[in-house]
């Protein structure tokens, strides 16, 4: 594995995110990066399998 470049304009946050699971609506605290002006999941708010960082993987705000 290496490092191919670092991501200056990327920040780790940390987001309360609503998800819905059926008919229940959960909300749990998500690690998310955000990068050029979008927040991207991490991991899942579900269960917490990670998530790879790409834009297409965006929420809206």
């Amino acid at each position: 594995m290496r490092i191919l470049k670092e991501l200056e304009d990327a920040k780790l946050v940390i987001v309360d995110l609503e998800v819905r699971l059926g008919e229940e609506v959960r909300s749990a605290p998500t690690l998310c990066a955000k990068y050029k002006g979008k927040i991207i999941p991490l991991n899942t708010a579900h269960d917490g399998r990670p998530i790879l960082m790409k834009e297409e993987n965006s929420l809206e705000n």
